[in-house]
């Protein structure tokens, strides 16, 4: 079994961490295949959106696996402008996409783990995940964007609370401070994660890849500079095929047939 596991139906991909035996932690040969994943979903045209999930019933992910990841000897200016090295790289390296990603966190979300979370747009979890980035603990810090994006996703304090203790919460906790939208049994997890990556998927994809990237670009610009972004966006999108057929079947009272055109 491949420690990445990638389906696709009916425009959704689902991709299965699978090295439950180390509680779905990153590898060398898993680091490279996720790499190969992000790519795949950013690239396939089949794909509209996504659900990044762990095998097992207890870990999501819980970051690198220090017992098969030695530290490398090269330096840290050859590493960032050296020839690319299979395999290297954060987890999350390449997952910059407009197409919607889905965390359907199944147990222990963990440093890098909970990074890979919080770099998807919508985080969901069963009732025994726990979430932690913890490196302070261990005089390092949340290298592969922790410190940057928590406090984009819940208020500074609870960031901060998380991010200079190195404490764990669990999902009635993550909940309350706006890491995910929903807490369920482990057993619905992956049919919510699928119910609502089938309404995504059933919108117009040019449409849902637009609002992500200025909802994403928009943090970052005066409110101002991200209006004027967004009615340029707006235009760009006023006579594409998809629209047209949005507004054709919302006259005829049927069911829109998009084809991201």
């Amino acid at each position: 079994m491949a420690a990445v596991e990638v389906t696709v139906d009916q425009h959704i991909a689902t991709v299965l961490l699978n090295r439950p035996e180390a509680m779905n932690a990153v590898d060398p040969e898993m680091r490279a295949l996720l790499h190969e994943t992000w790519e795949r979903i950013g690239t396939d045209d089949e794909i509209w959106v996504a659900i990044v999930t762990g095998a097992g019933d207890k870990a999501f992910c819980t970051g690198s696996d220090l017992k098969k990841t030695m530290p490398t000897q090269d330096s840290f200016a050859r590493q960032t402008f050296g020839p690319p090295i299979p395999g290297a790289g954060a987890i999350i390296s390449g997952m910059e996409t407009d197409k919607p990603l889905i965390a359907a966190v199944n147990g222990y979300a963990m440093g890098g783990g909970m990074e890979l979370a919080l770099a998807c747009d919508i985080r969901i979890c069963s009732q025994n995940a726990q979430f932690a980035l913890s490196e302070v603990k261990v005089g390092s810090l949340p290298g592969s964007g922790g410190t940057q994006r928590l406090p984009r996703a819940v208020s500074l304090s609870n960031a901060m609370l998380m991010l200079l203790t190195g404490d764990r919460i669990d999902a009635d906790e993550a909940y309350r401070i706006g890491l995910v939208s929903k807490v369920l049994p482990h057993p619905e997890l992956m049919k919510a994660a699928r119910e609502i990556a089938e309404k995504i998927a059933a919108n117009a994809p040019l449409s849902v890849r637009a609002v992500k990237r200025l909802v994403r670009q928009g943090m970052d610009m005066p409110l101002s500079h991200a209006i004027d972004t967004e009615r340029y966006i707006f235009g760009l999108l006023y006579n594409s095929e998809d629209r047209i057929e949005g507004r054709k079947a919302f006259a005829e009272k049927r069911k829109p047939q998009y084809k991201g055109k």
